[in-house]
């Protein structure tokens, strides 16, 4: 039945010819059994017989032109004197077809034509059987009704139509949009794990480096010392392997997620700490000092805090010069927690800071201001009073949008 119904479907001037032929038999049967009228009007009714039925085989290819046809069938019928039969049953249909179709001037002429056929009917064939006005109104009634359900029915249908028309249109948009989401929450994954591989690769690249200089520097004289250097190097180099297979791991998966216990966690404001005393032994003096109560805090803020702080020390290292010192305060709030990361250097290249980075060289800085705007924080970034750099944090204890 569903193959029978699709084929129908796809076939639909077919299906119309088929009623439109067996009509058209029909309506050759009541011809032949009754005599209409005179010879004339009997080939007259053949003519109408055959322009309704051919208004029922193209009512959904030519839905305009038929219904023109039908009025001028109509019309015809009335000036020849051709009484109603069998073949006005078409003038039903296609008021249905053009009241169901987008054409909305042929949905108002259709609902004119039915409502004045009846009274054209009865002012050609008047009924002399009473004169009551009453009998002629329900008449009238009664004659325009199956015109005026006719396009009632089809009127509804064009509305359902268009309402499940609407209802696609409208799963295809909220396809595409979510599409589009998908699409831009990887892009944003892609760009979180872009910061975190240049904060991971920035500051333990730049502490190998800074050791292996060392180590070159005191080899021949204190072997001790370079061996200690190059422990340091090794060390450095595991853990950003480590946090660098952490991060890429989420793009080997095929389902986005990495297995539980595979990768280390994300680091926080505890380990803050240890990067300090990692940054001491790659020769940077920092003077790191915690004010107010320590308490936890959501885990993306604490690791934008992490964050932050080896970000400003890395680049105190590599723009601060050979003698700068640093300093790191982190101080508890109430409502957050604040960070003050200070270095006496010579500090970066203005350009560097002066739009946040957005000459394209200061990525460290557009990470920082990215970071801090995810929790909802402030960041204060620029050259301090009597030289250096400094940058101050501050950040809520429920991280905002």
């Amino acid at each position: 039945m569903h193959r029978l119904y699709e084929f129908l479907r796809r076939h639909p001037t077919g299906v119309d010819s088929f009623w439109a032929v067996l009509l058209l038999g029909l309506c050759a049967l009541t011809l032949t059994e009754n005599a209409i009228g005179t010879p004339g009007q009997r080939v007259a009714a053949v003519g109408v017989s055959l322009l309704m039925c051919t208004v029922v085989a193209l009512r959904r290819r030519m839905p305009e032109k038929m219904l023109i046809l039908a009025i001028v069938v109509g019309l015809a019928q009335l000036v020849l004197g051709v009484g109603p039969n069998l073949y006005d049953i078409p003038m039903l249909v296609i008021v249905y077809t053009v009241a169901s179709g987008p054409c909305r001037w042929a949905s108002r002429v259709a609902l004119a034509g039915g409502v004045l056929a009846p009274v054209l009917y009865f002012w050609r064939w008047p009924d002399t059987s009473s004169d009551s006005v009453t009998h002629s109104l329900f008449g009238h009634a009664f004659g325009a009704f199956p015109f005026l359900l006719s396009w009632v029915l089809g009127d509804r249908m064009r509305t359902r139509r268009a309402y499940w028309d609407q209802l696609e249109e409208r799963a295809a948009r909220l396809e595409k949009e979510r599409e589009q989401q998908a699409k831009m929450a990887v892009t944003a994954e892609r760009a979180r794990i872009a910061r975190e591989l240049h904060d991971v690769v920035a500051h333990n690249v730049s502490v190998m480096v800074v050791q292996a200089d060392g180590a070159a520097y005191v080899l021949d004289s204190s072997p001790e010392q370079a061996k200690q250097a190059l422990e340091t190097i090794s060390g450095t180099g595991r853990q950003a392997l480590a946090e660098m297979r952490r991060l890429l791991g989420v793009l080997r998966t095929e389902d986005g997620s990495a297995p539980a216990g595979e990768y280390v966690p994300q680091p926080d404001v505890e380990q803050i700490e240890e990067l300090v005393e990692q940054v001491r032994g790659a020769g940077l003096p920092v003077d790191y000092r915690v004010e107010g109560s320590a308490r936890p805090l959501p885990s993306g803020v604490e690791l934008t805090a992490y964050r932050i702080v080896q970000e400003a020390l890395t680049n105190t290292r590599k723009h601060g010069g050979p003698d700068a010192g640093a300093s790191v305060r982190l101080t508890y709030f109430d409502d957050g927690l604040g960070l003050l990361v200070e270095d006496d250097g010579r500090g970066a290249q203005h350009e560097l800071y002066e739009s946040g980075g957005a000459d394209g060289m200061g990525h460290g800085l557009i990470g920082m201001r990215e970071r801090v705007g995810m929790v909802g924080g402030t960041l204060d970034a620029g050259p301090r009073p009597g030289g250096g750099f400094r940058i101050s944090v501050l950040l809520p204890a429920k991280p905002g949008r």
